[in-house]
């Protein structure tokens, strides 16, 4: 599933920055602690986290991950939502939790 038919699938999410939008979901990771996301995501998995600083933008290119799903309402401010632009990396939101987004991805890959 790409990044594109899953938010077609799921009211529940909307396209913060779609710069790959046919980038393939492989899986799922959830985590806040950056450090170990880098050791642990895994490359095409939807990365669930309330972290969005610029630091995350980077762990999510390091971890070759599909997509940033920010959990719980979390936004991005205007200058990193602008370096994801820049990165070609896809950010998501969601007002559901951590829990409740992975159960709804989990229902649909």
């Amino acid at each position: 599933m790409t990044v594109n038919d899953l938010l077609e699938k799921v009211n529940d999410f909307s396209g913060v920055v779609l710069s790959e939008p046919e980038r393939e979901i492989q899986g799922v990771y959830i985590g806040d602690l950056l450090s170990w996301v880098m050791g642990k995501a895994q490359s095409g998995d939807a990365w669930i986290t309330i972290m969005s600083n610029v630091n995350t933008l980077a762990v999510a290119t390091l971890a070759d991950t599909a997509c940033i799903v920010l959990a719980e309402g979390v936004s991005l401010d205007d200058g990193v939502k602008e370096t994801a632009e820049e990165k070609g990396i896809n950010v998501i939101s969601t007002s559901l939790s951590a829990y409740e987004a992975a159960v709804k991805l989990h229902q649909v890959l």
